[in-house]
């Protein structure tokens, strides 16, 4: 079973996702402040879902988040919930080196869930 591409444009208020289990790409980029936010990474929790039965051998997950807000960072914990039910999977999440607030969220995150963390700057 091929897995459908979820590939959307970033704009101001939510962030580029790139989820292309084919070619190894799984990006989140941007700004993430949608109006609903269970709705709008509703489908990538449907598709982390699927992507669980039959992973890569490898999963880097990578995050770009330039910020968030508070009811992203609920969906975002979601996401790395799933990630623990998908075997080698990883963290590799990008902050601005000015950016205190971004990199101790990603500390906070990798705190928990049990999905190893890589942090590096932009």
């Amino acid at each position: 079973m091929t897995m459908e591409i979820i590939s959307l444009e970033g704009t101001e208020d939510t962030p580029k996702i790139i989820l292309d289990g084919k070619n190894g790409i799984y990006e989140i980029s941007g700004r993430s402040l949608p109006e609903d936010s269970a709705e709008f990474y509703g489908p990538v929790l449907e598709w982390l879902d699927q992507y669980a039965d039959a992973p890569n051998s490898a999963t880097e997950f990578v995050f770009k988040l330039e910020y968030f807000n508070t009811a992203s960072s609920k969906l975002i914990l979601d996401i790395l919930s799933k990630l623990e039910d998908i075997d080698n999977a990883s963290v590799v999440w990008y902050y601005d080196e000015d950016d205190e607030d971004m990199q101790e969220a990603g500390e906070e995150f990798s705190e928990l869930v049990e999905v190893p963390f890589e942090f590096k700057t932009f």
